[in-house]
């Protein structure tokens, strides 16, 4: 599985961006996907995650703020991210697995099925 995420940029505090994940290859071995964040230093959190049933996870930092959603027919993953604050400012990942749970307590690539380049969100106060 090949991951392309895209859609970051730069936004002031209470903004929106869209962020676009396009998935390729072996696709039908994916039951979930979601969105890692990266801020300067080693830690990476996992934003949101949706299963292929359509169960979703956010973390609480994120909870009525982030929509994400799947579209099956384009092999898309977006993250809708509203309201957004300066904290939020980080590389995104897009990154798939075999389950929510999975991706719950994997910390990087190397737990997981597939992982995409990155792309950066900066928020501005």
């Amino acid at each position: 599985v090949q991951l392309v995420d895209s859609g970051g940029g730069l936004v002031q505090a209470g903004g929106s961006l869209r962020l676009s994940c396009v998935a390729s290859g072996s696709i039908f071995s994916i039951n979930a996907m979601g969105w890692y964040r990266q801020a300067p230093g080693p830690e990476r959190e996992l934003v949101a995650a949706i299963s292929s049933g359509g169960s979703t996870y956010y973390a609480d930092s994120v909870k009525g703020r982030f929509g994400i959603t799947r579209d099956n027919a384009k092999n898309t993953l977006y993250l809708q991210m509203n309201s957004l604050k300066p904290e939020d400012t980080a590389m995104y990942y897009c990154a798939a697995s075999n389950s929510i749970a999975a991706m719950r307590i994997a910390h990087g690539p190397s737990a997981l099925d597939a992982w995409g380049q990155g792309t950066l969100v900066t928020v501005s106060s």
